[in-house]
């Protein structure tokens, strides 16, 4: 039977790519000095485009959210997570787009294109390329900073897939499930702990593995929560509890500038959205899934594309800020420019899905499934 996907959780995921897109032309084109500055306070036009770091927040709930649930749906229980499926299934996504965004953002350097490079005096393109592929990225920027324009934003990849290659190791060395949600709720509580530590740097605070982890475990315990105590709640009482989830997301937003409410900010963001991922994992998928409109599927699409334009959009912003830099761009035509990125990136990540990582993922996971169920059997028979 075919999985059907939740358009609250796809919306939720959409606007948190939509956020951190937002962000990254902003650090390229200066946002706060377009058009926009006509039409909203200067306050609500910096929130809107410097916090998308926030939206990242949320992509680790969602994250741990959906790992936990399909692990629940597929063993039942976590302390008996299946490692080597686990892992294929993770590097059947994850690995394919990024060797081909790596494989781009090389060849770019290699044509000599000057945004691809590393800032000079800081490390090899080498180790930088390197650092990624070995999720430690963000290690290389707590030392050399901001070094290099497109790689630096892997470095959530890194903390990411870090947490996932320890996460079926300790599930099954924990095995009982009061002991996993015990080391989560540590991991839960050291987040604020160590971002208030490193409040003063920026790059640690935001993008350290411990800053980030707790958001991933909250999205853990709430599809911990969501499965094992599940209830039955009326619909009101649902949409009003995801509206309270939503506006507190949206206040935690705009409240102020990130690094200002770095150390309770992130968790108060990661809390709503769990809170929200709950209310939409005991919703009737029928009843979320009538819903439709134009605005509504095409934020969904973004969620479900997520991926592919957190990992290219980055290309099509480089080459965009090569031809054109934000001092030959008027306050409306750096409008005009944003809606060319997300078009750009929209249609790159569209053919890249379409393509290359939906065929290849499904192909991948086929066949290192049946390789592996093929050496259980003939371990079996010997």
């Amino acid at each position: 039977m075919k999985n059907l996907r939740n358009k609250q959780i796809d919306f939720l995921r959409g606007a948190a790519i939509i956020v951190v897109l937002i962000l990254h032309f902003n650090w390229a084109y200066h946002l706060d000095q377009s058009a926009l500055s006509h039409m909203f306070s200067a306050h609500f036009i910096k929130a809107v485009s410097t916090n998308g770091n926030y939206g990242v927040t949320v992509f680790f709930v969602i994250s741990g959210f959906l790992i936990t649930t399909t692990a629940f749906e597929r063993y039942k229980t976590l302390g008996k997570i299946n490692l080597v499926e686990f892992y294929i299934f993770r590097g059947a996504r994850i690995v394919p787009c990024l060797l081909l965004v790596l494989s781009l953002i090389v060849l770019l350097y290699k044509m000599h294109i000057p945004i691809f490079a590393n800032n000079h005096q800081t490390t090899s393109f080498i180790l930088a390329i390197f650092s990624v592929l070995t999720f430690w990225h963000n290690v290389l920027m707590a030392k050399f900073g901001y070094f290099n324009y497109c790689l630096n934003i892997y470095w959530s990849l890194s903390v990411e897939e870090i947490f996932y290659l320890a996460f079926p190791l300790l599930c099954l060395f924990f095995n009982k499930m009061r002991f996993i949600v015990s080391l989560l709720l540590v991991l839960i509580l050291i987040g604020p702990i160590f971002r208030h530590h490193y409040s003063a740097n920026e790059i640690i605070a935001l993008y350290g593995y411990f800053s980030c982890f707790d958001a991933i475990a909250i999205g853990c315990c709430a599809a911990i929560f969501a499965n094992i105590y599940q209830f039955s709640t009326n619909q009101l009482s649902m949409k009003i509890t995801q509206f309270i989830a939503v506006l507190a997301m949206i206040v935690v937003y705009l409240y102020a500038n990130i690094m200002d409410n770095v150390v309770v900010g992130p968790s108060l963001m990661a809390v709503s959205a769990a809170v929200f991922l709950i209310c939409a994992k005991n919703t009737k998928i029928d009843a979320i899934n009538k819903k439709s409109g134009i605005f509504l599927n095409a934020v969904c699409w973004f969620g479900k594309n997520s991926y592919e334009l957190y990992l290219f959009h980055i290309i099509v912003l480089a080459l965009m800020k090569e031809i054109i830099s934000p001092d030959e761009l008027g306050n409306y035509t750096k409008l005009l420019w944003l809606a060319v990125f997300f078009i750009g990136a929209t249609l790159l990540a569209s053919l890249i899905t379409k393509y290359y990582s939906q065929p290849l993922n499904k192909r991948l996971r086929e066949y290192f499934v049946t390789l592996h169920s093929k050496k259980i059997t003939a371990t079996t028979l010997n």
